[in-house]
């Protein structure tokens, strides 16, 4: 069986129905006679920004949902077998069902749109992480009578309404609850589906009173009764609607109980989709007994037929179990929780660095605040950029949040490791994440040193943590070993840690945890997660037995996440926790310009390609960076293939010396290097000045500089130049939240994004055990 499900307001997008509006033209005009103004210019173009405003949403998302079905209808000239619609999507399915026509619906949505948003003093917010008798509980204890339940979307995720300073009080009150994943007040002007949207209910009946309805060809599930529409109901539902819950949970079981069902989200974006994937995962079907079946669906079958599924369905009130998911997974209880444990998160999710601050201040707030861990990407920036951001994450997350800061190897100047560390001491920064590195540094040693003590028992904790991202096993090894010998050594002789310090040394491992970065955008050694992930915790089994190590090594996965489906597989293959990078390149909070997030926001899985990384240049380390209409990634591979070929510059031929000059880099190359003597050390211009081929790569490495600063300013003159470090999942993630209101980069926040990730990982493992074991 197949059931289309419509989806309500809260999907909408400027941009929506693009495809559609030319195909349908004549009911389009006759729509545009109904509303008054030109429902196209609206969706696709929204000129005077009231596209979220209720009164003009409604009529806007009715009638591009419409058309959807309207169009899938003349390309299958197939029927489901039943339609459901969450709050105003229940209008497109009555228009599906029979119930009126097209302009018949748009006249109903028009009038209870206005009447909605004329409604002022109320709000509503999202709960995630409490079923409903937790939160039914609350507002009882906390005396918040006034708030109803407005939105029973899935168990897991419920929406309150009621008078404005209720829901500021209850805000604070959830805000507290420590197993509340989420609370987000919703932006809307009214306490819509309450008790305070009763005036709003009785005008709508009055204006109901000229219309008649048609008979209903396919059953309706009801948003108030979520039980199927009697054609008797059909005025009496659609005003209740107005005052009474969403039970949109109870109306997906219902379905789920009828037997195997198909749902196909007709409509803007895929938000019912993933609500029913929580529903399936979080809840059981409701069974109804053949005489209820047959009297609400009108179903015409065989005695035979019949006798199957009153045996199927029938009501007993029993649960024996045989319907259970395999596994209860949820947000929070994905990953390892003595990782969690560690970090002070809520969330085993992990935001990775990103050069030159892409991986921003706000970045890293916000995923503080929201229980997870983010790192600034401190690469490439100036000490006083580093402090200043440091002091704005502590000022924001004052509460003990995590936070962690990158670290970065530097294998030319490691005298500036040694000054980022000195930074790091200076703000008790507690977590970093070491990247890029090949083998242990004494930085990284003295870093690791100090922030190691005996508890009461005499066993060695660390409060210092650090985690390495690596993506070889050589290096794996080496962090997962104590720090060498050789640099203990030294940094006691130097009388950089106390011979305590070196003697605890001796008995923990370099980094407390591991990040295992495959294929992704910046360094990569183009590892693959199904092969590098069980090989680095078979490793870190055989490390923990070898040196008796009492605290486990947990293995995070990084490369690729860009869908439920690869954090699914990273937690399946043992991952302890997860890493995203690519994706947030792409938010609101991403530290780089407009032009790389609208480059970004329209890439997919094919258009990244590997470049010589700019600050490892010499030793042919490679990065993965965006292809898709630069010429970065041709560019600088013939910068790498001629250092390699040749001793100098001038052992290069002039046509091809010109063509970089004049096209790469706009510039001459005694321009350039006059420049670099500003920047680099008079030792450093010294040994370029005796080794053509060391000057030669200093003059190359300059386009790494200036492509990259062309990107994060968005400089339109070098668009073509620009360097963008990332993987293929950004292009996974592109086209799995295509259609939704997350298409638009302006609309994605980090935190949010997480969020969807993990809750729709758990959903999709839970619908893959329930299928496996069955």
């Amino acid at each position: 069986m197949k059931a289309y499900v419509f989806p309500g307001q809260g999907a909408q997008y400027k941009g929506m129905g693009k495809e559609l509006f030319e195909e349908f033209p004549e009911l389009v005009s006759r729509g545009d006679k109904i509303l008054g103004y030109s429902i196209k210019e609206l969706c696709l173009e929204d000129p005077e920004s009231k596209l979220g405003f209720t009164e003009y949403t409604q009529p806007a998302l009715y009638t591009v949902n419409a058309l959807t079905y309207l169009k899938k209808r003349k390309e299958t000239q197939e029927s489901p077998d039943f339609v459901a619609g969450h709050s105003l999507g229940e209008y497109n399915a009555l228009h599906a069902a029979g119930a009126f026509d097209f302009e018949t619906g748009l006249k109903l949505v028009k009038k209870r749109g206005e009447l909605m948003g004329q409604a002022r003093g109320g709000g509503m917010a999202a709960v995630i992480g409490l079923k409903e008798k937790e939160i039914s509980h609350i507002l009882q204890a906390e005396g918040l009578s006034q708030i109803d339940i407005a939105n029973y979307n899935c168990p897991s995720q419920i929406v309150i309404s009621g008078p404005k300073e209720a829901i500021l009080q209850a805000k604070t009150v959830f805000e507290g609850n420590s197993e509340v994943k989420l609370f987000s007040i919703l932006n809307v002007s009214g306490a819509f589906h309450s008790r305070y949207m009763k005036d709003s209910g009785e005008l709508f009946e009055q204006f109901l009173k000229d219309f008649e309805f048609g008979e209903l060809k396919v059953p309706v599930i009801s948003n108030v009764s979520a039980r199927p529409y009697k054609q008797n109901e059909l005025k009496a539902n659609l005003i209740k609607q107005i005052t009474h819950s969403v039970r949109w949970t109870d109306t997906i079981r219902l379905l789920l109980g009828l037997g195997e069902i198909a749902f196909e989200e007709i409509g803007i974006g895929r938000t019912l989709t993933g609500l029913i994937r929580h529903i399936k995962a979080e809840a059981e079907p409701i069974r109804i007994d053949r005489d209820e079946y047959k009297e609400y669906f009108m179903q015409k079958e065989t005695d035979k037929k019949d006798e199957n599924f009153s045996n199927e369905c029938s009501d007993t009130g029993k649960d024996n179990g045989e319907n259970k998911s395999a596994t209860d997974i949820t947000y929070a209880s994905l990953g390892s929780e003595e990782f969690k444990r560690d970090y002070n998160l809520r969330y085993a999710y992990v935001t990775g660095a990103m050069y030159r601050g892409v991986s921003s201040k706000d970045m890293v707030v916000r995923m503080g605040k929201a229980g997870m861990l983010g790192f600034l990407g401190t690469g490439g920036l100036s000490l006083e950029e580093v402090e200043a951001s440091i002091n704005y994450i502590q000022k924001n997350l004052s509460q003990g949040q995590a936070y962690g800061m990158n670290f970065l190897y530097d294998p030319n100047n490691p005298e500036k490791e040694e000054r980022i560390i000195d930074l790091y001491f200076k703000y008790q920064v507690k977590v970093i994440e070491a990247s890029a590195f090949m083998g242990i540094t004494p930085a990284l040693v003295r870093y690791k040193a100090k922030g190691l003590l005996r508890n009461e028992k005499g066993d060695i904790e660390s409060t210092n943590k650090i985690i390495a991202k690596i993506s070889r096993p050589e290096v794996a090894e080496a962090f997962m070993s104590p720090a060498p010998v050789r640099i203990i050594d030294r940094l006691l002789n130097e009388g950089k840690i106390t011979a305590s310090e070196a003697e605890m040394l001796q008995s923990v491992p370099v980094a407390n945890d591991l990040c295992v970065e495959a294929d992704s955008g910046g360094h990569t050694d183009c590892g693959v997660t199904y092969t590098l992930l069980p090989a680095i915790i078979k490793l870190r089994d055989e490390m923990m037995e070898k040196f008796r190590y009492k605290r486990k090594i947990h293995i995070g996965a990084a490369g690729g996440i860009g869908t439920p489906e690869a954090a699914g597989a990273s937690f399946i293959l043992g991952a302890d926790f997860i890493v995203t990078g690519s994706i947030n390149q792409c938010t609101v909070e991403a530290g780089t310009s407009e032009a790389v997030k609208e480059l970004l926001q329209q890439m997919n899985v094919q258009d990244t390609d590997y470049a010589p990384a700019g600050d490892m240049f010499e030793f042919g380390a490679k990065v993965q960076v965006l292809k898709k209409g630069l010429f970065f990634p041709a560019r600088a591979n013939k910068l790498y293939d001629l250092y390699r070929q040749f001793n100098s510059i001038d052992e290069i031929d002039s046509k091809t010396k010109d063509q970089i000059q004049e096209r790469y880099f706009k510039r001459s190359f005694d321009s350039i290097y006059e420049e670099l003597k500003n920047y680099y050390s008079p030792e450093e211009i010294s040994k370029a000045e005796k080794n053509p081929k060391n000057k030669m790569a200093m003059i190359f490495k300059w386009y790494f500089h200036y492509s990259t600063k062309s990107a994060l300013a968005g400089d339109a003159d070098s668009k073509v130049d620009y360097q963008v470090h990332c993987g293929p999942a950004l292009g996974a993630f592109n086209q799995w939240i295509k259609g939704t209101k997350y298409e638009p980069w302006k609309n994605r926040h980090v935190d949010e994004i997480a969020l969807l990730m993990l809750g729709e990982t758990a959903a999709f493992l839970n619908n893959r055990f329930r299928l496996l074991k069955a």
